[in-house]
Parts: C-alpha cells; sequence; structure tokens
C-alpha cells in the first residue's frame, strides 16, 4: 500500500484527492490547518478508516512535519497547502506570503532533509509534487494559452506568493536534488467547493433569492476544470511524470464568468423554479470589477497528454450539472462550512 503525505488535504481540491486516494487503497496521512476553506466534514465518510490520519497543523511547523515524515515514511508528499483566493489576498496579502512562500519554504526544508537520508531505492522513486496555479502567468488577450514556458507575470498578490513557491520548488530540485514535479491547473470546480468561489456563491445567492453579482462585464474568461479531472490529473504526473518538470493541466473548457453564471441559473431554474415563476437569470446584477482583474487564463494542456497520457473527461456542460446537483443534496455542508465571518458577502475590494 502506498503512503502519501497530503498536505491541504481537507481543503476543497486537497480534499478531493485524498477522498479519491483512500477509495483507490492509498494510506493517506493528512496534515491541515483548518483555516476557513479547511473542513474536516469534507472527509466524514472516511471517519474510522484506518488508512486516513489527519493531523491538525500549518506546513511551517518544521517540528511536527518531519515527525509525519519520520514516523509514516511517505511515498510521496502532495502539496495543496495554500492560500488560495484572489479577493482575500487584495484584502490581507501578509498572510498569503506567510502560508505560500515561508511556510512553503518550511516544508521544502524538512521535506528535502527526510530524502536525504532515505535509502538508496526509496530515495530514488520518493516524490514531493506542488500543486500550483495558471494565474502565475498572468493574463491573455483575445488569444494563445498559458504553456510551461510561458514567463511569469503574476498579477494579484496571490498569484505572486504562489509563483515565489513555485520558483523555491524548482530551486529545492536544481540546488539540492529533491525530485520534484509542479502543476499549474486552470480554475477547479466541483464538489466542496467553499462558498466564496463564483460557481458555489452564484449557487448559494440564487437560492436564497439574493442578487448574483457579476464582476465588470463579466467577460472575464477562465478555463473550467472539473476537480476529478484535476486529481487524476495529479495522480497520472505522481505515477509518470518526469522529476524537475512542470505540468500545465487544464479542462479545454473557456467560459466568459458571465457564461457560468447563466448556465447555472438555467440549471436551477429547470431543477428547482423559483416560486414566482421568474428566471434566475432576473438576479445577475453587475458591481465593481475587482481590482487588478486578469481577462483572460487559458490551458495549453498538451504536454500533459501527449507525454504522459492525460486529459479531461468531463465537458463543462456535464461537470457543471453534477456540481449544480451536489449542491442542491449538499445544502447541510454548506451552511456548515459558513461561519461568523463570511456569510456570502463580497470581499476583495480593499485598494
Amino acid at each position: 500500500m502506498p503512503t502519501w503525505l497530503v498536505t491541504g488535504g481537507a481543503g476543497f481540491i486537497g480534499g478531493n484527492f485524498v477522498l479519491e486516494a483512500a477509495a483507490r487503497g492509498v494510506r493517506v496521512i493528512n496534515l491541515d490547518a483548518l483555516t476557513y476553506a479547511g473542513n474536516l466534514t469534507t472527509l466524514a465518510s472516511l471517519d474510522g478508516n484506518p488508512d486516513h490520519l489527519f493531523f491538525k497543523g500549518d506546513i511551517g511547523d518544521t517540528v511536527l512535519v518531519r515527525q509525519l515524515l519520520d514516523q509514516y515514511r511517505p511515498d510521496a508528499v502532495v502539496n495543496f497547502a495554500a492560500e488560495s483566493h484572489v479577493d482575500r489576498s487584495i484584502d490581507g496579502p501578509a498572510a498569503f506570503i506567510q502560508t505560500n512562500v515561508v511556510a512553503t519554504l518550511g516544508l521544502l526544508e524538512a521535506v528535502r532533509d527526510h530524502w536525504k537520508v532515505l535509502g538508496k531505492d526509496r530515495g530514488r522513486d520518493f516524490r514531493f509534487l506542488h500543486v500550483s496555479t495558471d494565474e502565475v502567468y498572468g493574463t491573455l488577450g483575445e488569444t494563445g494559452k498559458f504553456s510551461e514556458t510561458t514567463p511569469y507575470s503574476p498579477n494579484s498578490p496571490y498569484s505572486a506568493s504562489k509563483a515565489a513557491s513555485d520558483h523555491l520548488v524548482r530551486a529545492f530540485h536544481h540546488t539540492y536534488g529533491l525530485p520534484v514535479l509542479t502543476t499549474n491547473c486552470s480554475n477547479n470546480y466541483g464538489p466542496f467547493h467553499f462558498p466564496e468561489k463564483l460557481i458555489p456563491l452564484v449557487i448559494a445567492k440564487a437560492l436564497a433569492g439574493e442578487p448574483l453579482p457579476v464582476y465588470g462585464d463579466g467577460k472575464q474568461v477562465r478555463d473550467w476544470l472539473f476537480v476529478s479531472d484535476h486529481c487524476e490529473a495529479i495522480r497520472t504526473v505522481l505515477a509518470k511524470g518526469q522529476v524537475g518538470e512542470t505540468y500545465n493541466v487544464g479542462g479545454n473548457s473557456e467560459k466568459q464568468n458571465i457564461e457560468v453564471v447563466h448556465a447555472i441559473c438555467a440549471l436551477l431554474d429547470a431543477r428547482r423554479p423559483r416560486e414566482d415563476g421568474q428566471p434566475r437569470s432576473s438576479q445577475i446584477t453587475y458591481v465593481a470589477d475587482r481590482p487588478g482583474h486578469d481577462r483572460r487564463y487559458a490551458i495549453d494542456a498538451s504536454k500533459l497528454k501527449e507525454q504522459l497520457g492525460w486529459e479531461p473527461k468531463y465537458t463543462f456542460e456535464q461537470g457543471i450539472r453534477v456540481t449544480v446537483d451536489w449542491y442542491l443534496e449538499n445544502q447541510e455542508w454548506v451552511n456548515g462550512v459558513l461561519d461568523g465571518s463570511y456569510r456570502l458577502q463580497r470581499i476583495g475590494t480593499s485598494v
């Protein structure tokens, strides 16, 4: 049975990854600080599973990380742990530097020291996989896509902090020989997504009969990646990726934000119509744009397809149906993760 140390394994992507890994017979050592975006209720189906061991803690706590590495001797470390919301980084960039840069450095140092004392065979097979974002590349015009050789040009405190962590991972490979892999993904969506992000926020507000806020003209373009496809891509890179390489992960589903909102409204109208019979698109409200809002992201994932044989299984139309249905069936989870500090209000307006 392989053993993976997964950091940030109670968050959105990390939680989905842990659930899928456990279902595939992997023993998961799960380390998560349980900030606002980390929720153990996401992992409730693993309660009592002896092959899922959860530890509350920060990746910057090198004493704890070293203890976990020494005790459980994982075959791989998969690092999801990060502050990840652009709007929050506008209001409070310091937390993003602390987690995504300083704490990631501590994690890398602990993993490097652990790897150096592994035997020849285990050291050769060990991997550190760092999960990152396409936002490190900046913004695109109307044409073109991000490739693995696109120069970094981050435009928000969040993307700048992730760019720094990517550079640290690269440096630890080239300086110390640490066997690393990096993935840069496009916008994820799916079950267990914290309700301040666009898709779950629109679902929650639409059901509550509240205005659906759309930034600017709503024509910002993102490449939407269903979270299960992303998890499979990470497993593929972990199993077959070349050490030291970066792989872009995209969903082949470019959509304007306003198109995404209209798709959600149409699905909710069909599944749970408003009592007054009005379409939920009537709730759409255009609001002031996010400061420094990137206009378009698009991923060229051909390297991952051609070299490792991965491509997304879900179209956006398939994935958004699954997502909307999941939220309709799991309102208890949604209400449970909202707390006194966040109740679907807008954040990220500090300038």
